[in-house]
């Protein structure tokens, strides 16, 4: 039996095969693991078991399932305990998300977890990569695979927590050179892990004293970037008060060594700022800096709304252009997307609202319930205010003359060049740029190209 490759040590259940999932399982299948891949999603498991990756935008993913698919190094299946069954080592990333109230949703990996315990055999070994709250996986996760399989943490089985610390459209990279932090049960746990993460991944490990440790880790980094993602937009709408220009002052601070100002913005989306700082306020820590960040990064999309709304006079009838569905650029992801938040305002307001994102199919948008927009339809002429949400590489060069109806640019990101603008007699705002310019290039409230 130990030769055989279904039941050697080299044999890995990757339970979760979304973008992380499926990039961990091709590059552990293409460092000589045997992989099988377990999700619960019948499109996903089929393209896999095509040699196919169903993440497109992911640079060197495709390829690299396809290498393991030829090496039949790689397969997929929904049925999560039979993959864990064949397996010796069973990696967790399966999302924990948050509610509309924000409480903690453990929906998906809850049922992930009664399958593994289902499958689980002596020996093995269970790494959690999800994104968890401190104590999760020993407490939530670890007592439910002991009550389901029999089998008793730290004797009949190990495990550890090794948090994933990714980012879209560098995932491979990331895992290259971003070093492995690994907390284990005991000493046998971190061993294995770390034996394990060092063959798989060669890069640097990070071991720390407890699954805890770990877990804490990785929540604090979201914690710190949420934090002062926080402070800048703060001091930006301070600024904007003020009449100063918020990138002029992030240039000039951050030339003292010790200052590192974060560039304010319409609002902060994605799988993780805004969901996991709730890991934390939800185990009680409920007041201070983590929560109060949360509130001012999720005011944002308002406050922008705001701004725009001096202008405009009123959003009634307006016909307004969002630009990104996706919560930031170059990626298709609309979780906790700022363009959501803007979307629930103006439907609010009554603003007839257009989404525009190459991203994203004309029927993905409009299961949002807006109009998607091509940039070639007659329609933009139609459109009275643009927001940038989600600066893509195909909004750089964007030509706003299209635009002859428009009064604003909403440039949520400050990343156009706002003589751009207001040379076309449309009215330039951003986060933080003061508000001297909230009249500029127009001329009362009409619009020369219009």
């Amino acid at each position: 039996m130990a030769d055989n490759p279904q039941t050697s040590t080299e044999s890995i259940a990757v339970v979760g095969l979304g973008k992380i999932g499926l990039t961990l399982a091709a590059v552990f299948a293409n460092n000589g693991f045997h992989v099988r891949g377990a999700d619960i999603n019948e499109a996903v498991v089929s393209s896999i078991n095509q040699g196919i990756s169903h993440i497109t935008n992911e640079p060197g993913l495709e390829k690299l399932v396809a290498q393991a698919h030829q090496n039949n190094m790689l397969s997929a299946t929904k049925q999560t305990s039979e993959a864990v069954k064949q397996s010796n080592i069973i990696i967790v990333i399966v999302p924990v998300l948050v509610d509309d109230e924000n409480h903690t949703d453990y929906q998906f990996i809850d049922q992930a977890v009664l399958e593994i315990a289902k499958g689980l055999k002596k020996g093995s070994l269970i790494i959690f990569e999800t994104t968890l709250s401190p104590g999760d996986t020993r407490n939530r996760f670890g007592t439910k695979i002991e009550e389901v399989s029999g089998l008793k943490m730290g004797k009949d089985f190990s495990l550890a927590y090794s948090p994933e610390r990714v980012y879209s459209n560098r995932i491979i990279q990331d895992l290259e050179s971003y070093p492995k932090v690994v907390g284990g049960l005991d000493e046998k746990s971190l061993a294995l892990a770390k034996q394990f993460y060092t063959k798989a991944l060669g890069c640097e490990l990070i071991a720390v004293s407890t699954l805890e440790t770990a877990e804490f880790s990785k929540v604090a980094e979201c914690v710190y970037r949420d934090v002062n993602i926080a402070l800048a937009n703060e001091l930006a709408m301070f600024a904007d008060e003020k009449n100063v220009d918020m990138s002029e002052v992030i240039t000039a601070s951050n030339s003292q060594p010790f200052s590192h100002i974060h560039h304010p913005g319409i609002g902060v989306g994605g799988h993780c700022i805004p969901i996991y700082p709730y890991f934390f306020i939800n185990k009680g820590l409920t007041s201070g800096l983590t929560p109060l960040a949360r509130t001012i990064n999720d005011q944002m999309a308002d406050y922008s709304l705001m701004k725009m709304e001096r202008v405009l006079g009123s959003f009634r009838n307006k016909n307004i252009l969002i630009l990104g569905l996706s919560y930031r650029e170059n990626v298709k992801e609309p979780t906790k997307s700022t363009t959501l938040l803007l979307i629930e305002k103006l439907k609010e307001e009554k603003a007839n609202i257009f989404v525009h994102d190459p991203q994203f199919t004309a029927n993905e948008i409009e299961q949002y319930a807006v109009r998607p927009l091509q940039l070639e339809d007659a329609l933009v002429e139609e459109m009275d205010a643009v927001i940038i949400q989600a600066f893509h590489k195909e909004y750089e060069n964007l030509d706003f003359k299209a635009f002859t109806n428009c009064k604003l640019v909403m440039d949520g990101r400050n990343k156009i060049k706002k003589d751009k603008i207001t040379t076309l007699n449309m009215t330039h705002i951003g986060i933080g740029n003061g508000r001297r310019d909230s009249n500029e290039g127009r001329n009362n409230g009409s619009n020369s190209n219009g």
